[in-house]
């Protein structure tokens, strides 16, 4: 009769065999996490109204100077090409604007050194926090005696609208520091607007699917390595 011999498992092969189950089941958390975020990211996109845009409620803002206008908004960043496509970097803004009282009224945005010299020694209020449930803006005023010219009559705004009843501002984000101001197309004080703004972010969906098949491809990487990692010997 034969006797049969088990041959001990070298340190050098469970050290292998441990590694590989390690960056396996960090692969597996990674797809985890891939397939999470690009959930999360298609069910964003879903959110969106029927002309593609995630909107707020409309609600009213008002100032006793002659200009509404937004803290300093500083859009930065790099989002891949292959995600938001050429002519989609950012996203689009939209406000829909009116004036509460049914009186015409302007709406723009511009970079905001162009603002910062429009409106100097201008008395404007500034939009610093908002509160959405229950709706509260908090704003900041800032002094002076100057009557700015027409809105209208300059020639930096990136997008811009004015007239009498509900207007449309619809603008394509591009990088830089930017401001929405909102007036009287006459320059005079006392804002009263309503004003209802959305967003519509193009790369959300291929981000989603790109995140889900990357998961896919991480849970596969995560399957054949630790597979060969326990056939080893």
């Amino acid at each position: 009769m034969t006797a049969t011999t088990t041959q001990p498992v070298t340190p050098r092969s469970t050290g292998s065999r441990t590694a590989a189950i390690a960056v396996a089941s960090v692969l597996a958390a990674l797809s985890l996490a891939s397939g999470a975020l690009g959930a999360v990211s298609l069910w964003g996109d879903s959110q969106r109204d029927d002309q593609g845009y995630f909107s707020t409620a409309t609600h009213r803002y008002t100032a006793s100077t002659s200009a509404l206008t937004t803290e300093d908004i500083d859009v930065e960043g790099d989002v891949p090409r292959w995600v938001a496509g050429d002519d989609d970097i950012y996203g689009k803004l939209r406000l829909r604007v009116s004036s509460h009282d049914g009186e015409p009224v302007f709406a723009g945005i511009a970079r905001t050194a162009d603002v910062e010299r429009y409106l100097a020694g201008v008395a404007r209020t500034e939009v610093t926090d908002i509160e959405t449930s229950p709706f509260d803006a908090e704003y900041a005023e800032h002094e002076g005696t100057v009557r700015p010219a027409a809105p209208s009559s300059q020639g930096f705004w990136a997008a811009a609208t004015e007239g009498a009843g509900r207007r449309t501002l619809d603008w394509d984000v591009r990088e830089g520091r930017w401001s929405v101001v909102v007036m009287n197309p006459d320059g005079s004080r006392g804002v009263d607007a309503d004003v209802k703004a959305g967003v519509s972010i193009g790369f959300l969906e291929p981000l989603g699917w790109g995140l889900l098949g990357g998961g896919g491809l991480l849970l596969l990487g995560a399957a054949g390595v630790g597979y060969a990692g326990l056939r080893r010997r």
